[in-house]
């Protein structure tokens, strides 16, 4: 706790709000802080002593593959990992590591990661029952284990050497949707690094009309509008700062907020829609000199500021055919110091996007391309919060 809230512990995890194993994580720390031997409870919930552990959760994720493959490429800069246990011993054996991780498992407990297998229709019984007993056979249990590195489910099968032989005590899982609630909310509200997420926004010519309309509704619903239950863990979050640069052949008045309050209503939020609702339509597409202009003004905003979680997205849906080209991006973006380069860019391919461009945009800068031409922007716009 105490090296976490200094910085000497730099540790990633992801989000809880939008993977199991960030959830199971933030459960498992609020409980032992705790440390009252029975399932968590709101009056449990030490907003102080958290917001001092995730001090040193400098790198985020929405799944917790995406966090392992990050963990990867910034592991000089980080020491550690929460993630399921399956995924850390196959880094271990996958070679990618600079040194391996040592797994540590919680004396107050851990939580499993449990999937059932359900009968949705009766009729197929014999056949359900018949698959159940295949799985839990001792040999497909032992190939379960040496090909996934998931934990038998039966006592015949003996674990082998890659796993601890700790005895291993599951934590009480909060039985209250109260608690839950409050632990997310604290956490993204409160207790986590707050963030500074940067959206470099294609208006041009090509977004009129419906395009233009998605769009805003997409960011519109990230002030609270969206009353989903996925809509209240993906608004932007209290201390957040945003800053919106809309673009077509040129990058038009760069725009910062700053969220105070998250009530709907609020004057963040009000300010927020306002601004979106007033985007209009203009111009070619410069996607590269748009993102330059984008890590020039987070490279500032960071030395200014280094205490945020700093991403930027990208979201246009045609081809470059203005401003520089990707290798002149390239070139600019290996030029940048490397605390400039650690932020990544997280790209939405929509309407007639360039998908090629799109990947190696993110690939280069270490982020993930969101598909909107298969999902809503709104879905993908809130995926991506995960990642924020």
């Amino acid at each position: 706790m105490a090296k976490a809230n200094s910085g000497e512990l730099k540790f990633a995890m992801s989000n809880p709000a939008a993977s199991n194993s960030g959830f199971t994580a933030l459960v498992g720390v609020a409980s032992a802080i705790a440390n009252t031997g029975r399932a968590l409870e709101v009056a449990d919930i030490d907003n102080k002593a958290l917001q001092e552990f995730f001090k040193g959760q400098t790198l985020t994720a929405g799944s917790s593959g995406w966090l392992a493959e990050s963990y990867v490429k910034a592991q000089a800069d980080l020491d550690g990992m929460v993630n399921y246990e399956s995924v850390l011993l196959a880094l271990n054996e996958g070679g990618q590591l600079d040194e391996k991780l040592a797994l540590i498992y919680p004396k107050e407990g851990i939580i499993t990661a449990d999937y059932p297998l359900m009968l949705i229709n009766n009729e197929k019984r014999a056949q359900y029952d018949k698959l159940v007993a295949y799985l839990r056979s001792p040999d497909f249990q032992e190939q379960i284990m040496t090909t996934t590195l998931r934990r038998p489910v039966i006592p015949q099968v003996k674990l082998s050497a890659q796993f601890s032989s700790q005895l291993l005590v599951e934590l009480p899982f909060p039985n209250n949707a109260d608690v839950i609630d409050q632990l997310l909310i604290a956490y993204l509200d409160e207790q986590r690094i707050p963030a500074h997420a940067i959206f470099v926004l294609d208006v041009s010519g090509s977004m009129e009309g419906d395009r233009l309309d998605d769009l805003k509704q997409a960011l519109i619903g990230l002030t609270g509008v969206d009353a989903s239950l996925t809509g209240q863990f993906s608004r932007f979050r209290n201390r957040e700062q945003l800053t919106m640069i809309p673009f077509s052949n040129v990058v038009y008045e760069v725009r910062d907020f700053s969220v105070t309050a998250t009530t709907t209503d609020s004057q963040s939020m009000t300010a927020i829609r306002t601004y979106v609702d007033g985007l209009t339509i203009l111009g070619g597409t410069a996607i590269y000199s748009s993102l330059q202009e984008a890590y020039q003004y987070a490279e500032s905003a960071k030395q200014t500021n280094p205490d945020r979680y700093y991403s930027i997205v990208l979201m246009s849906d045609g081809e470059n055919n203005a401003g520089i080209s990707f290798n002149q991006f390239e070139n600019f973006y290996h030029s940048l110091p490397a605390d400039a380069q650690s932020i990544r860019t997280f790209t939405i391919l929509f309407g007639d996007a360039d998908e090629r461009a799109m990947t190696e945009l993110a690939e280069l800068t270490s982020g993930r391309m969101f598909n909107a031409k298969s999902e809503s922007l709104a879905a993908i716009f809130k995926q991506i919060r995960g990642y924020q």
